[in-house]
């Protein structure tokens, strides 16, 4: 039985404060994932800025190459690993939990270290400054992978703080490791400074939970969840291919010294788009939460996340456009003149991103893998040909916007699709709602 159900049933417990006790923790779970994301989101933004102002706009682009590969490679380890965790054990009893987040975590430490090895042995074959980036990329892969893996598992119990309390420490080790990596001025030597902090982060995971990741588990876990697994595979690597392949057209059309700008931009929208790229370790458990006990209240939560979003990102959006020209300059160096030229499409694209957000996560919890992926793919399409497409006009610029107009379209294929999802898990829901 889930919590809420034992919440429900609790000898002595009235309908009202049940009801009460409930909110209250959706409440407290949903704090909690925002404040792990502010944590995140600060931490992502500090190691961006420190890389563009100490290396400048060229070494900041090979740097933006590595990231965009890095979001990937997570693509690949959340659809295997998390995200089936938590969609299927959210609000299930601890030993239940314990059991399948060891498997869980063992298969993202199996995936990181074998795309771990294709970087390093690539990166090290290639050589140059990009070569030599990838190779670093490769050696932190497993320390990456395994801390985010600990924030999808504690999110899905329901521990949010021990997700926050991981994250932060990274965030902390990160400040010293920068520090060491600045002395050396390279690429790689950020990013060696990024993986040691999440493995400072993803041991601490270990002591927390008290489990340790069962990598011999790996195979099971795969075979046990291949119906959600590949789907969401290929889902979010639709997602973080789309990036890289935008990435590396953009710096094939206009230069490396564009895929770095577009970067800048994102950096000045870092707290919305950490979020976007993070939100289903609150939102996809909160919404298995809402369909189990309130089906009927889905397409409002939906709206609610999605919408609140959108919301934020315009108003941060409006904000940035306030910002004084010597500000931008001290937070981004040489990078903020060109990168300013595109919150305005940007904040429009993180706005259609967001709306899409919510309508994703409903899907995601009702288990349609194949909607969400059909979703995924057209948005992938829309966001590569608006991005190039964009780029080939009106060069940087033209990028921008272009990805701004695919978001929007795509965000209308995703509610499109969770409606017809919402019919079909549930026929009358009107008739429901009027008679609960």
């Amino acid at each position: 039985m889930t919590s809420g159900r034992e919440d429900a049933t609790a000898p002595g417990a009235g309908a009202a404060p049940a009801g009460s006790t409930a909110k209250r923790a959706i409440v407290g779970r949903l704090s909690w994932g925002l404040v792990d994301q502010a944590v995140c989101s600060m931490t992502n933004f500090v190691l961006g800025v420190y890389v563009a102002r100490s290396l400048g706009l060229a070494a900041f682009g090979v740097f933006s190459l590595a990231w965009v590969t890095y979001g990937v490679v997570l693509g690949v380890s959340r659809g295997l690993a998390t995200d089936p965790l938590v969609v299927r054990f959210s609000g299930v009893p601890v030993a239940s939990w314990r059991a399948a987040a060891a498997r869980s975590t063992g298969t993202a430490l199996c995936v990181s270290a074998a795309i771990g090895s294709v970087c390093l042995v690539v990166g090290l074959a290639v050589g140059g400054r990009v070569g030599h980036a990838f190779a670093a990329l490769g050696v932190a892969l497993p320390a990456l992978l395994l801390q985010d893996a600990w924030r999808f598992s504690f999110f899905a119990a329901g521990t949010g703080r021990k997700a926050c309390v991981n994250d932060l420490l990274g965030g902390l080790a990160l400040v010293p490791a920068m520090l060491v990596a600045d002395r050396v001025g390279s690429v790689p030597a950020f990013l060696l400074a990024w993986g040691a902090a999440a493995a400072v982060a993803a041991g601490y995971g270990c002591l927390q939970s008290g489990i340790r990741p069962r990598v011999a588990g790996a195979r099971q876990w795969l075979r046990d969840h291949r119906d959600l697994g590949y789907r969401y595979l290929v889902e979010n690597v639709g997602v973080s291919g789309a990036g890289q392949l935008r990435a590396y057209g953009l710096g094939a059309i206009v230069g490396v010294g564009a895929v770095g700008v577009i970067r800048g931009a994102e950096l000045l929208l870092g707290p919305f788009l950490a979020v976007l790229m993070g939100l289903s370790l609150v939102t996809v458990a909160e919404a298995a939460r809402v369909l189990r006990q309130a089906p009927h209240r889905m397409r409002l939560f939906c709206l609610l996340l999605g919408g609140g979003q959108a919301v934020g990102a315009l108003l941060w959006g409006g904000a940035l456009l306030l910002l004084p020209d010597r500000a931008g300059e001290f937070v981004l160096g040489d990078v903020w003149h060109s990168a300013s030229e595109l919150i305005v499409p940007a904040t429009l694209g993180v706005a259609g991103a967001s709306l899409g957000v919510g309508a994703a996560s409903g899907l995601r919890a009702l288990a349609a893998a194949r909607r969400s992926l059909r979703c995924q793919l057209i948005a992938s399409t829309l966001y590569v040909g608006g991005g190039l497409g964009g780029a080939a006009v009106a060069g940087t610029v033209g990028s921008a916007w272009g990805v701004a107009a695919a978001t929007l379209s795509g965000s209308a294929v995703w509610w499109l699709h969770l409606r017809s999802a919402l019919r079909e898990h549930h026929p009358n829901p009107i008739r429901e709602v009027r008679t609960s």
